[in-house]
């Protein structure tokens, strides 16, 4: 049975109408006197609204991470027999040939666009400075991703009317606005680990800038990258400046801490996340974290999952043995299910090394070999799955329906700070302390020592360190790899480079050009 994450967004002319963004001064005031809006609503509660916000563009598998992952060569979403066909939207993704009527590029765009809305309108109830920081570190992570993803952002200032359109900000304009509030707000934003990783902080500030900054010549020019010697310094400035301040970053003795039921405890990395558990908002319960397990598990597994998207032979053949990263037993979770983490191929084995079999009573033995149209007796083990996150098994113990998980989500990692460094190094002529800085993570992670690097490698080392975080398409434009061919994808079209704006938002925003090609 094909499963989905039950979302409620705002309608498309809502969202087009209604969204709102303010000035650098901030200087917006409440529509509602003081007194009125001090009984109706606070800043503090609506900050705590977009941060809710930030579940569903991001958490959920369907929206950024699906566009993000499944349109790379680490992620397949095969359809086996009735399941998971979903209308063709996964293989859309994977083969590149979506539209601007493919549903989760039109779910994944209204869900950015309210973001947005949800953290500028904590900039209208007179909040404190920590919390208009806050408002506009996730209004720029939000844009942020828009550009990513479609080189153009809708943008309202507080003085225009809602009766006309939002004016759409193009890639330069939208890259320069996004580094300035990054670059305004750092003084108001508080240090890690003084305050926790699912707060805005001063590194989660910086580690965007350094985004910005490593991708602005890409988003710019997508068919041919460019790197600005100027933006690569920035890149290595803000780098220094994230691992040599107070936030007392290490690369996690085990990898899959990072991404554990208590990482929020146990994580040396996490630079920013969002917080799950049964003791959040309902927003927030943990349901778009436990769907990281439950998507690629097979359903006779502990726990059940429903037997989904794997990765490919060929990214797996990126990892060798002896690499954690590539898999491994995990207390709390291989002694209790005997489930490893990591990358699963082969006979699964319960907790008590008993063979598992599938629902047709062959042996659960996930193959190297998929299709993006699965049939016959094999298409419940067809595929590598990927268990990132170690499934919650403490939390869903004591949930009512066992479907919460208090594994909080990762938006940044130090690894990715140093994997950047490491890039903006190579990208200046500083190799060999690029190859330094790889070496040190991989001997983390129990891989063995790179005797030297370039591009082509240290693309290969942060699909091992990233994979399925989200920065893989992004990673590929960057490269100049996206649209070449692999595996179930052969050929491909430079429209692809960026997607669609969805239908629906042309239609009621005139100021939205549709995107070469489509």
């Amino acid at each position: 049975m094909t499963k989905h994450i039950i979302r409620t967004t705002f309608a498309a002319v809502a969202i087009s109408l209604s969204f709102t963004a303010c000035s650098l001064k901030e200087d917006l005031g409440s529509t509602l006197t003081r007194g009125q809006a001090d009984s109706v609503i606070t800043a503090k509660s609506l900050l705590q609204n977009a941060y809710d916000g930030l579940q569903m563009p991001y958490q959920d598998f369907s929206n950024s991470w699906g566009m993000s992952v499944m349109s790379t060569d680490e992620a397949v979403g095969p359809t086996r027999a009735g399941d998971w066909d979903d209308n063709g939207v996964w293989r859309a993704l994977h083969e590149h040939t979506w539209t601007p009527d493919h549903a989760h590029v039109q779910n994944t765009f209204t869900s950015l666009l309210q973001l947005q809305f949800a953290a500028t309108n904590v900039l209208n109830f007179r909040p404190t400075p920590s919390q208009i920081a806050q408002a506009r570190f996730l209004r720029a992570l939000s844009m942020f991703t828009v550009v990513d993803l479609w080189g153009q952002v809708p943008f309202r200032n507080p003085t225009d009317t809602l009766l006309n359109a939002p004016r759409v900000m193009k890639t330069q304009e939208a890259m320069d606005y996004i580094i300035s509030e990054l670059k305004a707000i750092i003084p108001d934003l508080d240090d890690r680990p003084g305050t926790p990783a699912y707060v805005a902080n001063k590194d989660a500030a910086k580690f965007l800038l350094m985004k910005c900054y490593l991708n602005k010549g890409t988003f710019l020019n997508r068919q041919a990258p460019t790197f600005d010697p100027a933006d690569l310094q920035q890149v290595l400035s803000y780098a220094n400046e994230i691992i040599s301040g107070p936030g007392g970053y290490s690369l996690a003795t085990n990898y899959f801490d990072n991404f554990s039921y208590d990482n929020d405890v146990k994580s040396t990395e996490n630079i920013f996340t969002q917080q799950n558990g049964p003791n959040q908002s309902t927003a927030r319960n943990g349901n778009a974290t436990y769907a990281r397990w439950k998507f690629t598990l097979h359903y006779n597994q502990n726990p059940s999952g429903w037997n989904g998207f794997a990765t490919l032979s060929d990214f797996y053949g990126k990892f060798e043995d002896g690499d954690i990263r590539k898999g491994t037993a995990y207390t709390g979770v291989t002694d209790v299910s005997g489930l490893r983490v990591g990358f699963l191929i082969g006979q699964q084995y319960d907790q008590n090394g008993v063979a598992l079999k599938d629902r047709k009573g062959n042996m659960l033995a996930f193959t190297p070999a998929v299709q993006l149209k699965e049939t016959g007796t094999n298409l419940e083990v067809t595929g590598i799955r990927v268990i990132k996150y170690p499934p919650d098994f403490k939390t869903s113990t004591t949930a009512k329906d066992g479907n919460e998980a208090s594994n909080d989500y990762v938006f940044f990692r130090y690894a990715d700070v140093l994997l950047m460094q490491a890039e903006a190094m190579i990208r200046t002529g500083n190799t060999a302390g690029a190859l330094t800085i790889v070496n040190t993570i991989r001997a983390k992670r129990g891989a063995s020592i790179l005797v030297a690097i370039d591009l082509p490698t240290l693309l290969d080392e942060r699909g091992r360190e990233l994979y399925w975080e989200g920065w893989r398409r992004q990673d590929l434009i960057r490269f100049g790899k996206f649209l070449d061919p692999w595996q179930l994808k052969s050929k491909d079209d430079k429209k692809y480079l960026l997607f669609p704006i969805p239908t629906r938002d042309l239609a009621v925003n005139k100021n939205l050009i549709q995107n070469p090609g489509y």
